[in-house]
């Protein structure tokens, strides 16, 4: 990160009630989003029965991405911080990474939850926990190995190689996860309310409900700015119209999703219900 002078300004000067406002927002979100996924992280990490489950490993590796944008974005988002290819005040790719890390991180776990609950036998020879955390560590060195490819070449080599990764990877990955959606919709309003019932089809049906809630707000969160740099990078005009990215409805709302997914799974996890307040030292905590 840059060490110029702007980058140590404010995301807005202190000029006027709104602005002030909007940098008193910025460093709530920031904080929030830390410590939800602290909470739910530390939740995870001191259960032996949630780390054993592979579809709470996806969580934790979406709550570590996020702690990470959290943090960053006291950065990215309460200074005035343009995070372009050539502007002195840019993350080096890594801010946008852990935006992606959790996008990968929910995907994985659709594929997870279909294959889980329409091979289960299958699913439980081939995805043992090990295998589940290869997959997981996988998407964090592939995604930062495109970090240090973008570092290592020319900005205008690196705004090809971006400008043709969003382009094609958005449409696909937002067409799998909405065509994941209504195959996961359609097994769980359907498929498994033809099973007796039982403990196990409770189960099924709750972990896959929550990772539908999960990736409907996650859609409806990134949708608007994976339009944006689609339609940007289609035209070849710039995608930056906003003086930074504290500013920036487009990307302030992926920063909203960080702090709602937490309170999804905490709500959707009868685990967590406790184990995340009593991680984060909450009094009064009910079962």
């Amino acid at each position: 990160m840059s060490n110029s002078s702007q980058a140590l300004s404010p995301v807005l000067p202190l000029t006027s009630f709104g602005n002030v406002l909007m940098f008193l927002f910025n460093i709530l979100l920031a904080a929030t989003i830390i410590f939800l996924n602290v909470s739910v992280s530390l939740a995870i990490l001191l259960d032996g029965a949630l780390r054993g489950e592979n579809r709470f490993m996806y969580m934790l590796s979406t709550c570590l991405s996020d702690v990470c944008t959290g943090v960053s974005y006291y950065y990215a988002g309460v200074l005035d911080v343009r995070d372009s290819f050539d502007s002195p005040t840019r993350t080096y790719y890594i801010v946008p990474t852990f935006l992606g890390l959790s996008y990968m991180a929910i995907l994985a776990a659709q594929a997870d939850r279909y294959h889980a609950v329409v091979s289960p036998f299958k699913y439980s020879q081939r995805m043992t926990r090990n295998r589940t955390l290869l997959v997981i560590l996988a998407c964090w060195v592939y995604a930062f190995l495109i970090v240090a490819a973008n570092n290592l070449v020319t900005i205008g080599v690196a705004k090809r190689i971006t400008s043709f990764g969003s382009l094609v990877g958005n449409i696909l990955t937002v067409i799998i996860m909405i065509g994941l959606n209504i195959q996961l919709f359609v097994i769980a309003r359907f498929h498994l309310e033809r099973e007796p019932p039982s403990e196990e089809r409770d189960s099924k049906r709750s972990s896959v409900y929550l990772i539908l809630v999960v990736a409907v707000f996650f859609l409806g969160t990134w949708l608007p700015i994976f339009c944006h740099v689609i339609v940007c990078n289609f035209f070849g005009t710039t995608c930056y119209t906003f003086r930074n990215e504290g500013t920036d409805p487009l990307r302030i709302l992926p920063r909203v999703n960080a702090a709602l997914t937490p309170i999804l799974y905490i709500r959707g996890c009868s685990g967590l219900k406790c184990g995340a307040p009593a991680a984060a030292g909450w009094v009064g905590a009910r079962g």
